[in-house]
């Protein structure tokens, strides 16, 4: 009997009192939410918020006895938020006005107040006895856990064990594990989420700063006179960010907005230049916008001479090797590619380059793809070579996804190649540090980085790794082509921590740990623009849940490594945690517990209690990490102080379209959902909103007899899925797109696990398929 055929749900996971017949002062749930959220209805509709002209304000439905300072729990905007209790419950959640949000929160945002209280949270451990999940207490669970963690350590080395985190976890919780498993255990197989979303953006940045993140800010939103949004649909994935960027079009109606992707988003509607490109051929695109730079003479002559070098893969080129490179992407050449006019390309390059200061958003789109990193790097060449950089409004920008994947994961390195504060697993130098930092032996770092996402399902499933412990994510959904990594989690000891029962990740787990959520415990997330931010902890834990953490130091004791933690407080970790971070370039020494309780987040580098955090990086007068403060730039995560422009050529894609597979299919999100559904489909007033649509294109429609609302199954070289098909001119004819949101129309079925070279992030975002009414 596999492990999901034992299922037996009502036995596991009992209504319970405080879950799903929970009222507050009379009111049911659905009561409470539909008289408080007023409002909000645009939301809920489907419509935009640009435009409502006014902050969000709301009377509570009951009154609140006090008014905390928190942060809202989804996306990578770090929306600050005001969180209202009344007898120990949190009853409202309103924007904070004095965070970067300006009082405003999207209906994920709003609906903070609810998550805690929805049906099918994990109220106590289990253990898979007989092909079931029953019930056990924690020290049944941990024993276990501890056992086969150890017998598989003994017998087949650290590198048979795993963990597999995830940008929802608080900062303190990463490190702690990342700690354990690669200090204590011995091995680098230490990945999760980030590198489904992250990755790309992650080595962009690495490759041509130096370091990771931003170095500019959401403020540059309000100096920017040109918008390039490539690869993102901010209107519905960053609604917040993409409200900032609509005041600033209020406010200044010349600014110019250009956005490109292969649908006509809720984002492209309101475009000045919408550029319908063909998914994967961003390269093609962004390389001739370059050659229109040179040929307009739009360069910053100063920025090459003085702060940028040029490199193809591993080996130094001149500007002139460069320059030559670009002659094969002409606009008239880069548009047979990508499918859209040269004119399109020679607007969009002279509005870049020709505007006072251009910002570029950028997220999944860019991302997941085989070319992610390459985009990612040609879209900062753009600004480098402009000189559209590290003043007011100039500045190349990735938007993160998750809450927490930029200070939880990429700055602590808990990924399998890296090692905390942009250190790196195969550099013996960033071992040495880290050991020393760490208090562990030389030596005890292993020198091999470990398996990635997709590798580390993969010897999950060829028995390389036993056993893996999984937290705060669901990626028996999340991960592409998910077939082979069912069958992985089947061979494996699986333990799953998390906050709700059942996902289709713990339908799979040999042991299920009930974990504790936002304001069930308190600690530190980061967001987009490098700003830390506290989650204050106001109420108790549901049922029998643990904080991560607390599953995190348990492990260590048990596994004989308690000693790596003296400090056994997430207060203590992040002491812990911002002095190390005192010895490099991601310095926060200044930031903490203190002074975030007591405002909305502070943005690195920050070296100290006095210091305001920086808001542009490798800027003298405002970093204060820059060592030449007569410079223009300092790019000093670079050894040379000079950034990198790197040669890439557009690719051929993965696989390609044939008479079997005729179609592309590309994958997205809408704004009311979040990631798999597990939060927000078990909210009431989002249950109805539908994420099991196909979108096809009218031509494509007709050709396969297709109607708007008919049943249609898509399928690839790897499995299939059904939808309910969505007919619309908002997508390029031989294109369909689809949600992952849906566990029921599970489209990463269909998906591609095909990785970058570089960042080894999935394409979610280009595999051919076909399409038939069911």
């Amino acid at each position: 009997m596999s492990k999901k055929d034992g299922i037996n749900r009502n036995k596991e996971h009992p209504t319970s009192p405080d879950t799903a017949s929970d009222k507050y002062d009379g009111l049911s749930r659905r009561d409470f939410m539909r008289i408080a959220s007023l409002s909000a209805a645009g939301v809920f509709t489907g419509s935009l918020m640009s435009g409502c002209g006014e902050l969000w304000e709301r009377q509570p439905v009951i009154d609140v006895d006090s008014w905390h300072q928190g942060v809202c729990r989804f996306c990578g905007t770090g929306c600050g938020i005001k969180i209202g209790m009344s007898d120990g419950k949190v009853v409202d959640v309103k924007g904070d006005p004095a965070a970067h949000n300006r009082g405003r929160l999207c209906i994920k945002g709003i609906l903070n107040r609810e998550i805690l209280y929805v049906e099918d949270r994990a109220l106590y451990p289990m253990i898979r006895k007989n092909g079931e999940l029953e019930r056990a207490s924690w020290e049944e669970a941990m024993e276990l856990i501890a056992s086969r963690f150890s017998q598989s350590i003994q017998n087949s080395g650290p590198d048979s064990v795993a963990f597999y985190g995830s940008g929802q976890l608080f900062t303190e919780e990463s490190y702690s594990a990342n700690k354990l498993f690669k200090a204590g255990i011995g091995t680098n197989n230490v990945d999760g989420n980030p590198r489904l979303c992250m990755a790309s953006a992650a080595v962009g940045y690495t490759s041509v700063f130096g370091k990771d993140e931003p170095m500019g800010c959401y403020e540059d939103t309000d100096h920017a006179d040109c918008f390039f949004v490539t690869g993102s649909n901010m209107a519905e994935c960053h609604p917040i960010v993409w409200e900032r960027l609509q005041d600033r079009k209020r406010s200044n109606p010349d600014t110019f907005l250009i956005v490109v992707d292969p649908r006509k988003t809720r984002t492209a509607e309101h475009a000045d230049l919408f550029l319908q490109i063909k998914p994967g051929t961003d390269v093609a695109l962004y390389n001739s916008m370059i050659y229109e730079f040179y040929r307009r003479g739009l360069v910053d002559l100063e920025m090459i001479e003085d702060y940028l070098s040029f490199q193809s893969g591993s080996n130094s080129i001149t500007e002139e090797q460069f320059r030559s490179h670009l002659e094969k992407y002409t606009p008239e050449r880069a548009a047979s590619v990508c499918g859209i006019s040269a004119e399109q390309i020679r607007e969009a390059a002279f509005r870049f380059g020709n505007s006072p200061a251009t910002m570029s958003f950028w997220t999944m789109g860019l991302n997941q793809q085989i070319q992610g990193t390459a985009a990612n790097r040609l879209v900062m060449a753009m600004h480098l070579l402009t000189g559209q950089i590290g003043r007011p409004g100039a500045t190349p920008f990735s938007l993160t996804g998750q809450p927490n994947a930029g200070g939880g994961v990429r700055d602590t390195g808990s990924l399998a190649h890296a090692l905390p504060n942009g250190r790196l697993v195969a550099n013996p130098k960033h071992r040495k540090e880290m050991e020393e930092l760490w208090n562990v032996p030389e030596g005890t770092i292993s020198p091999n980085p470990g398996h990635h996402a997709i590798s580390l399902f993969q010897a999950m499933n060829s028995g390389d790794v036993e056993c893996a412990l999984i937290m705060s994510t669901n990626p028996i959904q999340s991960l592409p082509n998910i077939l082979p990594y069912r069958d992985a989690m089947e061979n494996a000891f699986v333990v799953v921590a998390d906050a709700f029962h059942p996902t289709e990740t713990t339908k799979y787990a040999d042991v299920v740990l009930p974990a504790a959520m936002w304001a069930e415990k308190g600690g530190v997330f980061s967001q987009s623009e490098r700003r830390y931010h506290y989650v204050p902890n106001l109420v108790e834990p549901k049922g029998e849940a643990r904080s991560d953490f607390d599953i995190i130091i348990d492990l260590a004791d048990r596994l004989g490594h308690g000693d790596l933690f003296p400090n056994r407080t997430q207060a203590d970790i992040w002491e812990e945690w911002r002095k190390i971070s005192a010895h490099s370039t991601y310095n926060f020494e200044g930031i903490t517990y203190e002074r975030l309780k007591n405002q909305p987040g502070i943005l690195w580098p920050c070296p100290d209690e006095d210091h305001p955090g920086t808001c542009r990086r490798y800027v003298p007068g405002e970093d204060p990490l820059v060592k030449d403060e007569d410079a223009r730039l300092d790019f000093y995560g670079r050894p040379d102080g000079r950034a990198l422009i790197y040669l890439h050529e557009q690719g051929e894609p993965y696989e390609n379209q044939n008479e079997k597979f005729p179609l592309l299919l590309t994958t997205g999100r809408v704004l009311e959902h979040w990631h798999t559904e597990t939060i927000t489909r078990r909210v009431d007033d989002l249950k109805n909103i539908k994420t099991d649509f196909l979108e096809v294109h009218p031509a494509d429609a007709a050709r396969y007899g297709l109607q708007d609302g008919d049943d249609v199954r898509v399928a690839s070289r790897r499995g299939d899925a059904e939808f309910v098909t969505r007919i619309t001119d908002d997508i390029r004819e031989g294109l369909v797109f689809a949600t992952f949101h849906s566990a029921k129309h599970l489209v990463n079925k269909v998906t591609s696990d095909a990785v970058d070279p570089f960042s080894r992030q999935p394409d979610y975002k280009r595999c051919a398929v076909s399409i038939e009414k069911a």
